[in-house]
């Protein structure tokens, strides 16, 4: 017999501190002590809104004004399979209180465990810790100098994840203007990711690795069943991606409706991103452990001619289905923000529009 699939909607709500609200399953439930997003089961020819506002109404007591989708992910437990869509509430009426007599309690985003929740969630937590935005540098040219003080001018304008984009560069010369890179974000209060290999991004002091999707499917292939410091993996899929770092990576407040993750910098974890073009590069990123993706191109774009382009309904399809954020990617800027995340996206990933004429 097949196992039943249940569709669960569930709202992350925010406090003026950036804190979200978790509550704890009962006794008696499936993960009973586990702490989730306040939700329940969509009910037959219902919609995801309408679910979503009668669950948070009879849970919390609260009357949900304004959200958008946050991540759509799917999760096989032994006796069911979950569908866990959940939504980013930036406006409600009402002090949210456990209505049922479940314990809720406001948490700091950094300080939430993937311990204690339910295996489902686990992409939510990632997600939350993401920014809205990813800027991709352009080329750096032979300017390092102008290159890095137009790299400090976006951080300081709310940039909060990059991805050091250098192809150009000898491995050499690549180490050291990513060492420079890496200093100019964590200055600044933002993440530093470089497209190299992990060995190559650490070696910077990066506080990631963003990989391309020819690199990643080559790790894949090489290493199976090792992680990147040739140890055992220690899950049922590879985990080639996954070490904890020595610098620390910005993990504050969540993404909200507006996007910023600024806020103590006391995390551990090392990020892996990828790119993404469809749906067998969207399988190797979960397969390694990724923490998000790029997908696309959604439009044509000077950096890609001639490539097929997902358009947005070819980028919601596959999104939808990821099970990790996705950040749409090709021809997009600060304008199509809300149209990614009405596309099951976490946000926009950019070289021009964000970097901006040099």
């Amino acid at each position: 017999m097949a196992a039943p699939r249940i569709h669960v909607v569930a709202g992350v709500l925010f406090d003026t501190s950036g804190r979200v609200l978790v509550a704890r399953r009962p006794e008696g439930t499936h993960l009973a002590g586990r702490w989730e997003f306040p939700g329940g089961k969509l009910m037959p020819g219902e919609s995801r809104e309408a679910g979503l506002a009668r669950e948070l109404a009879e849970e919390l007591g609260i009357r949900v004004l304004a959200a958008c989708p946050l991540i759509r992910a799917e999760h096989r437990y032994p006796d069911r399979d979950v569908v866990l869509d959940v939504w980013s509430v930036g406006s409600y009426s009402g002090e949210p209180h456990g209505r049922e007599g479940q314990r809720v309690e406001w948490r700091e985003i950094r300080r939430l465990d993937p311990a204690d929740f339910p295996p489902a969630d686990a992409p939510v937590l990632a997600a939350l810790r993401l920014p809205r935005r990813y800027l991709v540098t352009p080329e750096p040219g032979r300017d390092w100098s102008a290159f890095l003080d137009r790299l400090a001018a976006r951080v300081d304008q709310g940039f909060d994840l990059v991805q050091l984009r250098a192809k150009s560069l000898e491995e050499s010369a690549l180490m050291e203007l990513g060492r420079q890179a890496a200093e100019v974000c964590r200055c600044g209060g933002a993440t530093l990711l470089v497209n190299a290999v992990p060995e190559v991004a650490r070696r910077c002091g990066a506080g990631g690795v963003h990989l391309t999707s020819r690199r990643l499917a080559r790790m894949l292939r090489e290493r199976p069943a090792v992680d990147v410091r040739g140890s055992p993996s220690s899950g049922p899929r590879a985990q080639v991606l996954r070490e904890a770092a020595p610098p620390a990576v910005a993990a504050g407040r969540g993404p909200g409706m507006d996007g910023g993750f600024r806020g103590a910098r006391d995390g551990r974890r090392f990020l892996a991103g990828a790119s993404c073009h469809d749906a067998d590069d969207l399988e190797r990123a979960r397969a390694a452990g990724c923490d998000f993706v790029v997908l696309g191109p959604v439009r044509a774009t000077p950096t890609h001619p001639g490539a097929p382009v997902l358009r947005w309904d070819g980028f919601e399809r596959l999104a939808r289905g990821a099970g990790l954020p996705v950040f749409a990617i090709g021809g997009l800027g600060d304008g199509d923000g809300a149209a990614a995340r009405r596309s099951g996206g976490q946000g926009v990933a950019a070289i021009r529009a964000f970097w901006g004429e040099a």
